[in-house]
């Protein structure tokens, strides 16, 4: 008997690690709740994770299988995406309305899913209803296997960066002024960390404002990973005296070059390497400025925070580090942006270099041109198009749909470029291709720069240029050494271009980053189907705990509401079960 229990613990234990040639395991619990903050000095409600603002980093390692249990303690529903984390085989757990049913209020719903060949620097943030304008945002970020080199010198810390625009007003009253034909104006501010500026200037910084300090040592070098967070406004980041060595964006190395400063926007994420080599004197300043605005009418909108030395002598002084002087000329951004280039020696996820895919020799099977415009008036709403339509926002998840046959969820008729007809609203996505390697090309005619983003992928940035795409446009582009990543920028009159392979089978969200632009409809989604898995070798199934909506929420059962002891309870008991199997194998043999 002694035997049997001593092989059913060893069996629990190898359940529990994940030893069943599984990768490991990393579980968090996702509380969302309001509290009240003043980060630009006014009251007013937040979204907390947590109980914190911003929430808190997630932290794992490459091929992790990571388990978040989401507790919705909100008055409304809410879904939690993943920015350019690649759901391999299972869109089902993006966290978009096209992929997931809502989480209701009260309810907890557990996201499953597997980083798999990932590294680099992402974050988390609620996808409904302009949610992320009121926070619920955090850092992920993916480490290397320790077996796989890092293409730098480790460095001797990790400082996480959140900057964003930000209004006074909650994500409720936001789309409250869009439902009423209006846009939403100039912020009150930006926000790095979640806290207003540093009162660097009497006149502009009001008293009493909480600002961000990042406390550093003299000599030490920092990766220091910065997302713009914010709702829709482009920010200039830089750190008086220090230069920014890129290394990474969005899960690739870049080839390490300096900047004094750096154009980021909105949903991008990017890490530096900034070795703290300036002289203890004074603290220094950290500055996210708005960019292709009128500066000043802008001043008061500006992110300041401090770093300071472990042996700094006395406060930062005097006037910010300068921004780029082009406030309406994108050619310096756009050349900046186009210099950002992929590290081809260098290893990511795995040991082969991140340079093997010769992405520019591939025959393009298909090519879509995605043509934005200015908000406009139809069927009596102001709303946002690509190639004009208004995307409706999906009943029911699109995969579901087709899983339970219903039929009218959506239609498969986006069309590949823009047609000459009046604007609509409609619920129609691409008919993707399987294994396809398609172009892209964003053709901005709207009147502000905007950041595109696509769900489970990340594509070869090949070109970006002003005016209008032409056939003669492929000429510019990059075919070597473009850098891959899951989002780009697109200025106001001009175009950007991106390949992506189409290997991940699924429905993924094709949007703009621009909260309001979003919300009035600009985006659609990628269904891309393997006629030829009928074993879900490409694809998972539905996840045993789908939530059901729309047409198909009849078929949703009541939830106990769990907590966070009782939802690992069931897991422990899942193992158990599978322990129980082995020992009754074993024994059998």
């Amino acid at each position: 008997m002694g035997a049997i229990c001593l092989l059913y613990w060893i069996c629990f234990c190898l359940a529990m690690s994940g030893c069943f040639g599984d990768d490991p395991y990393a579980y968090f619990d996702m509380e969302l709740s309001y509290i009240t903050a003043s980060p630009l000095g006014v009251p007013q409600q937040v979204i907390a994770v947590n109980g914190k603002f911003p929430g808190p980093v997630i932290n794992v390692t490459t091929n992790f299988n990571v388990v978040v249990n989401v507790k919705n303690k909100l008055d409304e529903n809410v879904l939690i995406t993943w920015s350019g984390i690649q759901m391999r085989r299972s869109s089902w757990q993006d966290g978009v309305l096209g992929t997931n049913c809502p989480i209701p209020p009260k309810w907890n719903w557990t996201y499953q899913f597997q980083v798999k060949d990932q590294i680099g620097s992402f974050f988390y943030f609620p996808s409904l209803n302009m949610q992320r304008a009121s926070g619920g945002f955090g850092s992920f970020v993916i480490t290397n296997r320790k077996i796989i080199p890092i293409p730098f010198k480790m460095p001797d810390a990790d400082i996480v960066i959140m900057i964003g625009d930000w209004y006074t007003r909650n994500h409720k009253d936001l789309r409250k002024a869009l439902d009423d034909g209006n846009l939403l104006g100039m912020p009150n501010g930006v926000l790095i960390n979640g806290k207003g500026p540093y009162r660097y200037n009497d006149t502009l910084v009001p008293e009493g404002i909480e600002h961000e300090t990042i406390n550093v040592n003299p000599g030490m070098t920092y990766r220091v990973r910065v997302h713009n967070v914010g709702v829709s406004t482009c920010l200039n980041f830089r750190i008086q005296s220090h230069n920014l060595l890129l290394a990474e964006t969005e899960g690739y190395y870049t080839s390490q070059q300096n900047y004094t400063s750096l154009d980021i926007h909105v949903g991008q994420s990017f890490s530096f390497l900034v070795t703290m080599d300036q002289n203890a004197s004074s603290d220094y300043y950290i500055v996210a400025s708005a960019r292709f605005v009128n500066e000043s009418l802008w001043q008061r909108v500006t992110g300041v925070a401090i770093l300071h030395y472990s042996n700094s002598k006395g406060k930062a002084v005097g006037p910010l580090p300068d921004p780029p002087n082009d406030a309406y000329d994108a050619s310096y951004s756009l050349n900046q942006a186009m210099s950002i280039r992929q590290n081809v020696t260098a290893s990511g996820a795995r040991p082969n270099p991140q340079g093997s895919f010769h992405y520019g020799s591939i025959n393009v099977t298909d090519v879509y041109i995605l043509r934005s415009l200015p908000p406009a008036v139809i069927d009596g709403k102001l709303r946002a198009t690509y190639n004009g339509i208004s995307f409706v926002k999906p009943d029911m998840p699109i995969r579901l749909a087709d899983v339970y046959k219903v039929k009218g969820a959506y239609k498969l008729d986006f069309p590949s470029k823009p047609l000459d007809r009046p604007p609509r609203m409609d619920r129609s996505i691409i008919n993707a291709t399987y294994k396809g390697f398609i172009e892209i090309i964003l053709q901005n005619n709207d009147t502000v720069v905007q950041t595109f983003h696509l769900g489970g992928y990340s594509f070869f940035i090949v070109g970006m240029g002003s005016g209008v795409w032409s056939e003669n446009s492929r000429g510019s582009y990059n075919r070597w050494d473009a850098i891959s990543r899951s989002t780009v920028q697109v200025f106001a009159g001009g175009w950007s271009a991106v390949f992506v392979s189409l290997d991940n089978v699924g429905v993924w969200n094709l949007r703009t980053e621009n909260l309001d632009r979003w919300y009035l409809g600009q985006e659609t989604y990628m269904r891309i189907v393997n006629p030829e898995d009928d074993g879900f070798k490409t694809e998972l199934p539905a996840p045993d705990n789908a939530l059901y909506c729309g047409a198909l929420s009849k078929m949703q059962k009541p939830q106990k509401l769990l907590t966070s002891s009782s939802w690992r309870l069931s897991l422990i008991w899942n193992v158990l079960a599978i322990a129980t199997l082995m020992v009754m194998q074993i024994l059998h043999f």
